[in-house]
């Protein structure tokens, strides 16, 4: 059981994980600094930018008192994660995908290999060498 754990343990794919996490966590530090600090005071220079927050729908309930649904937090959040989103595809995602391309162009590496035959195509093509064989 104790051997079973260890060789999980060891194995790559945990430690891996174990580092992709602390990596991720600290990236999104480094994100939401950029959406604070940049993005929202951009937005805030165009819009009235204020918490959304206080946006919200009151319906009374059976009870008698009143029911919040909180609206405006929900536009808050899709708001900050399109914000999140712009950020990491603008200032990461596509960098290092135009990265990885001039690589890959200096390294001579092709796009894509050329695709296989399908099993069919496989099979008509034994079939006419085996015609050929037999007409020869």
């Amino acid at each position: 059981m104790i051997k079973g754990f260890k060789e999980f343990i060891l194995r790559g794919n945990v430690i891996d994980l174990a580092v992709a996490v602390v990596i991720g966590a600290a990236f999104s530090a480094i994100v939401d600094a950029i959406v604070k600090g940049l993005i929202n005071p951009l937005i805030a220079l165009f819009f009235s930018a204020q918490d959304l927050n206080h946006l919200v729908w009151e319906v009374p309930n059976l009870q008698g008192t009143t029911t919040t649904f909180a609206y405006g937090s929900i536009i808050g959040a899709v708001i900050n994660f399109l914000a999140v989103a712009v950020v990491i595809y603008f200032a990461f995602v596509m960098p290092m995908n135009h990265f990885n391309q001039r690589r890959a162009a200096k390294a001579g590496v092709t796009e894509e290999p050329e695709a296989l035959p399908s099993e069919q195509e496989l099979l008509i093509q034994i079939r006419d060498l085996l015609e050929k064989q037999k007409s020869a």
